[in-house]
C-alpha cells in the first residue's frame, strides 16, 4: 500500500443534497468509513492520551456529529478501547490503526485525519493540551496554542 495516490475525486452522497462525503480506512485496507465533509471543528490534540493511542507526537482530528460517521466495509474488524456506551476509541482489529474517537458523551467523533484518503475541506485551527505535549517536539506553525482543551 505504500506509495499508492490518494484519489482525488470525492463522493457525492445524494445529488438533491450536494453533500461531499469522504472515504477514509486503515492502514491494512480491512476496515473502510465514509464521513461528511462538514466538520464543525479540527485541532492537533497533545494530550499523553492522543499522543499514545497515535504512537505520534499529536493527533490531529476534525469532530464531527456521530451520525455523519458510517463504516462502509469491514464491520468485523472494529476494535474498541473505552466504554463502548459513551467515550470510546475505534480501531482496526487486524492492523491496529486508530480511525477515530466518540467523545462528548458519544455524541460526536474525531476523526484522525490521517486516515482520511479525501481531502477534507476543513484544517485544523488550534493546537490543545500543550501543556502536556512531548517535551521533544516544537509547535513551528502559527496557529493558536492552548495549555488544555478549546470548547467547541
Amino acid at each position: 500500500m505504500l506509495g499508492k495516490k490518494p484519489r482525488s475525486v470525492t463522493k457525492i452522497s445524494g445529488a438533491e443534497s450536494g453533500r461531499r462525503t469522504l472515504s477514509g480506512s486503515c492502514l491494512c485496507g480491512a476496515l473502510h468509513y465514509e464521513v461528511a465533509d462538514e466538520f464543525k471543528y479540527a485541532m492537533n490534540c497533545h494530550c499523553s492520551d492522543c499522543r499514545k493511542a497515535t504512537g505520534s507526537a499529536f493527533k490531529p482530528f476534525g469532530g464531527i456529529e456521530r451520525e455523519k460517521l458510517k463504516i462502509t466495509k469491514g464491520e468485523e474488524h472494529v476494535s474498541f478501547f473505552g466504554d463502548r456506551s459513551v467515550n470510546h476509541d475505534v480501531r482496526c482489529a487486524a492492523c491496529g490503526s486508530l480511525l477515530y474517537s466518540v467523545v462528548r458523551d458519544g455524541a460526536f467523533v474525531h476523526v484522525t485525519m490521517g486516515t482520511l484518503i479525501d481531502e477534507p475541506t476543513v484544517r485544523p485551527t488550534a493546537h490543545i493540551f500543550v501543556a502536556d505535549k512531548a517535551p521533544w517536539f516544537e509547535i513551528k506553525d502559527d496557529l493558536p496554542q492552548h495549555r488544555k482543551h478549546l470548547k467547541s
